[in-house]
């Protein structure tokens, strides 16, 4: 059956089309660059970066929906303390990352101290493949997830390194709540909230 622009659940057998469709989605933004910087390398880099957060962590902990050529991965409220990495999935990241494992997990670390402490959904992650922006599914998913979370009860918080998508984000509802650097030379994320309807 051929996928349509209406979301839905992310299975384990999509692991290989949601790669395809964020590797190219995330490879102008600053922090991906940051994380991976070889041009010749950021795509097959990312593919595996992708393809390990979504089986190992997200799949199991958290909300993965998709489209054609868009995936969004949320973490609910009660699901936020075991949506991190295990040892061994650590272990993948540092092999897939090389030598900017340590810039990541300082990132990880500043950004994590950051996160708002109250209950909420995170929006860890959404994108579509170029080709396929601007058709409505990267709009599809984000309205499927924030019904979710206001089905819930709860306002949503995620973090975005490219200025660009901040009135994106504004449109969904969403309100810059504070904006910090990354060390060691790293880009700029926003950190927005959107408050539950």
């Amino acid at each position: 059956m051929a996928m349509t622009n209406a979301p839905k659940k992310a299975e384990l057998h999509d692991a290989a089309d949601i790669s395809r469709a964020l590797a190219p989605a995330f490879d102008d933004d600053p922090m991906m660059r940051w994380f991976f910087p070889e041009d010749a390398t950021r795509a097959t880099t990312l593919a595996d970066y992708f393809s390990t957060l979504f089986t190992r962590q997200y799949l199991l902990n958290g909300v993965v929906e998709r489209t054609a050529d868009a995936a969004a991965f949320w973490v609910p409220a009660e699901a936020q303390e075991k949506a991190v990495p295990d040892a061994e999935t650590i272990q993948l990241l540092i092999g897939i990352l090389g030598e900017r494992a340590g810039l990541f997990k300082e990132a990880v670390e500043t950004a994590a101290a950051h996160t708002p402490g109250e209950p909420h959904w995170s929006l860890a992650l959404i994108g579509a493949a170029p080709a396929a922006q601007g058709t409505g599914q990267g709009g599809a998913l984000l309205r499927s997830g924030l019904a979710q979370a206001d089905a819930a009860g709860q306002p949503v918080y995620l973090e975005s390194s490219k200025a660009a998508n901040l009135p994106v984000y504004e449109h969904f509802g969403f309100t810059v709540r504070e904006e910090f650097v990354l060390p060691g030379g790293g880009p700029t994320l926003w950190g927005m909230w959107r408050d539950a309807r």
